[in-house]
């Protein structure tokens, strides 16, 4: 059966990046889907696009389509891959506007952090374009007479690429530019709920010369798409994106044919503010820290430890800085845009009233705000229990939890006191304390005295259940290549 496709009014300056059908050897495909997945605008409900939803044996063609462009993509030279990435990455900055527009649209972020993830999206292509034509034979000594030993880094074969709604570019780009680089093929599910931005990379990827069967992107639910791939051992990759939940169970099952893993899951970022910091810039940090996406980052700070000679002070400030925050449309370009979905809203909800059925103060915000039923208010909460949910699991929205602290070896056990270990904020003028505290947190990123830290050239990835493996830098193309080592007799 046949469905129609309606799209909405959606204005670009290029129509034809907004696509919606999935993309699979080289073909837009699924006009034939028996259903359709309904893309809404969280700011308002609006009808952004509907784009067709794949079953089980469409995705396993894609693995098939994969499969067999790997030899000839893997054979090209590295600067002839170098090429098409470089072009490609050209592409992206000069359609800029339009994917940011598609972004805004269907994942609700600001305008201009849409412009702004659309240059960090196409930074790792760029990035990857150039170690493409990097990784070298590498010539041992030997421990053997009379014999040569080389060692060799080779494509693995099919990569899945898993990714979530909050950067609906940069996540595929950061994964899709490393492994093709490396000479992988890639099939690419993304978030239900933003896809077109996934199908637009695609578009752009033809039109800069990837193969047919080199970048897939699949859409529909992911028990339908993703379930063919788990069991196929002709997928050697995969990477993900998402939340701890949904990574162990991704573990478990890649057990089944021993997949090569890239796991980059949930945070927990404790913000650590010493006293003898730079109180100004401090504030300055903790607001991007918490409030940058929405709060809808796994980088985003979580629990605030603040010393206790400026907590008060520290909490006023804060909480007013975030009150002055604007919340609208995300075509508006204000503060904060809307959450994603009820459930998003929800934990928030849920998060506030814990905290303040255990002893917290509301500071500011506390409730969904006037602008839809989507909009949370930037929310600041004080003396906040060790007890509190928000403690202990991650919000992914605009609330921020503050707690006191009266010595480094109390707040950095604190800190360390989760599951997760992606990315810790620490704030302190104390050059042996810098070194001390970066030290014995176990976060897989540390930022002193800053917030951004993110960028194609560093290895990106946490520690404990935040993770395994890293993404960017030359180390992200290290689980897309397989190493031979290679013994020959010269006599």
């Amino acid at each position: 059966m046949s469905v129609h496709l309606q799209k909405s009014a959606v204005c670009l300056d290029d129509p034809g990046l907004l696509k919606s059908f999935a993309y699979i050897g080289g073909r837009w495909v699924g006009a034939e889907a028996a259903s359709t997945i309904a893309v809404t605008n969280p700011a308002d409900g609006a009808l952004v696009g509907n784009v067709a939803s794949l079953v089980e044996h469409e995705s396993a063609a894609a693995v098939d389509a994969a499969d067999q462009a790997f030899g000839p993509w893997a054979s090209k030279l590295p600067q002839e891959r170098a090429a098409i990435l470089y072009r490609w990455y050209e592409l992206l900055l000069a359609n800029r506007e339009d994917l940011a527009r598609i972004m805004t649209l269907e994942q609700g972020k600001p305008i201009s952090e849409a412009r702004g993830e659309i240059n960090y999206a196409a930074s790792f292509i760029q990035f990857y374009s150039e170690e493409a034509k990097r990784p070298n034979i590498e010539s041992v000594t030997s421990h053997l007479p009379d014999a040569e030993v080389e060692v060799w880094r080779e494509p693995l074969g099919v990569a899945a690429l898993i990714t979530p709604w909050n950067f609906p570019s940069a996540m595929i780009t950061r994964k899709a530019a490393a492994a093709l680089a490396a000479g992988c093929t890639v099939i690419v599910h993304p978030s239900a709920e933003t896809p077109f931005s996934a199908l637009a990379l695609a578009e752009l990827g033809e039109r800069a010369g990837l193969p047919a069967g080199v970048f897939n992107v699949v859409t529909g639910e992911a028990s339908k798409v993703v379930e063919p791939w788990l069991g196929d051992a002709r997928v050697r990759a995969l990477s993900f994106t998402g939340s701890t939940q949904v990574g162990k169970l991704l573990y478990r099952r890649s057990a089944e044919t021993v997949k090569r893993l890239v796991l980059e899951l949930g945070g927990h970022a404790p913000f650590i503010l010493f006293a003898d910091a730079d109180f100004d810039q401090a504030v300055d940090e903790a607001i991007k820290a918490k409030f940058a996406t929405s709060g809808q980052d796994c980088l985003g700070a979580n629990r605030f430890f603040v010393e206790r000679p400026i907590y008060d002070a520290f909490c006023a400030e804060f909480a007013r800085r975030a009150a002055r925050l604007t919340l609208g449309a995300g075509m508006d370009d204000p503060d904060i845009g809307p959450l994603m979905n009820e459930k998003a809203v929800a934990k928030q909800r849920q998060h506030v009233d814990d905290a303040v059925r255990r002893g917290a103060r509301v500071l500011t915000g506390g409730k969904i705000g006037k602008q839809g039923p989507l909009f949370f208010e930037p929310t600041v909460l004080a003396d906040v229990a060790p007890e509190a949910l928000i403690m202990s699991e991650e919000t992914f929205g605009p609330v921020a939890a503050i707690v006191p602290f009266d010595s480094e070896e109390e707040v950095l056990a604190a800190a360390n006191a989760t599951e997760y270990g992606l990315v810790a904020y620490l704030h302190t003028q104390n050059p042996r304390r810098i070194y001390r505290a970066s030290r014995a947190l176990q976060f897989g990123m540390v930022a002193v005295n800053r917030t951004k830290v993110t960028g194609a050239p560093i290895p990106f990835g946490g520690m404990k259940q935040s993770g395994i493996e890293r993404e960017g830098s030359r180390l992200g193309m290290e689980a897309f290549t397989e190493v031979k080592y290679v013994c020959r007799d010269w006599a």
